[in-house]
């Protein structure tokens, strides 16, 4: 596998952010004396609650409407609060410095805003590593739709078939294979449930695939 660039999810791929946000509807549910096993919250990971809502979960099985503004809000604090302790996921950089000595582009491809988005790459000063940022807002739809990394390898000047997605989310992966690219399922604490088998690669962690992908072009030189 010699990918002509590297798309990059950002939610649980770059950055655990997943776990504290679903911590904060898991903590909701049950002070309601709900539940909200990790099988069905994974439907809105890689795109929105447009896709599936917890709170119209919430609703539907309470039947009660609580003032999500006011929710919403104090939640949106508490997941900056926790995300901001968070460090890049265990074996990017290695990734990243691996691409950027093979002259391999990288791009993050997310459903998220860019608000939320740049403001964290920044944070860990990962913002220099991609060439290109496609977040919300820069192509008709998000993800489960092919929109966003279609968007990517168009800005990126590849055939999506070239460039190789990494995903944690079954929405994300179905977003990349019907923009035509290959994807490397890696899924983390959220996402560990879900079946990856239709993912052209499968890998336990970035360190993992960046192993691979080293190993992959040596056995290229070698044949030349």
């Amino acid at each position: 596998m010699q990918p002509s660039a590297l798309l990059f999810d950002f939610d649980g791929v770059i950055l655990d952010t997943e776990w504290p946000i679903y911590r904060t509807w898991l903590a909701f549910f049950e002070k309601h004396h709900q539940e909200l096993p990790l099988e069905t919250y994974i439907k809105c990971i890689g795109s929105d609650f447009e896709t599936w809502s917890p709170e119209k979960h919430f609703e539907e099985l309470t039947g009660h409407t609580p003032d999500w503004v006011t929710f919403n809000q104090t939640r949106n604090q508490e997941i900056r609060h926790e995300v901001a302790k968070l460090e890049a996921m265990p074996g990017l950089q290695n990734l990243l410095s691996f691409a950027k000595d093979r002259a391999i582009p990288c791009a993050v491809v997310s459903s998220s805003s860019h608000s939320w988005v740049d403001h964290w790459l920044a944070q860990l000063n990962l913002t220099p590593s991609f060439q290109e940022i496609v977040c919300r807002g820069d192509a008709p739809r998000i993800k489960p739709a092919p929109d966003l990394f279609q968007e990517a390898c168009k800005r990126l000047n590849l055939s999506t078939s070239d460039c190789l997605v990494i995903e944690d989310s079954r929405n994300g992966l179905n977003s990349a294979q019907e923009a035509g690219c290959p994807v490397a399922a890696i899924p983390n604490r959220i996402t560990e449930c879900i079946d990856f088998s239709s993912a052209e690669f499968q890998f336990a962690n970035l360190e993992e695939l960046h192993r691979f992908l080293k190993h992959s072009l040596a056995e290229v030189k070698s044949d030349l």
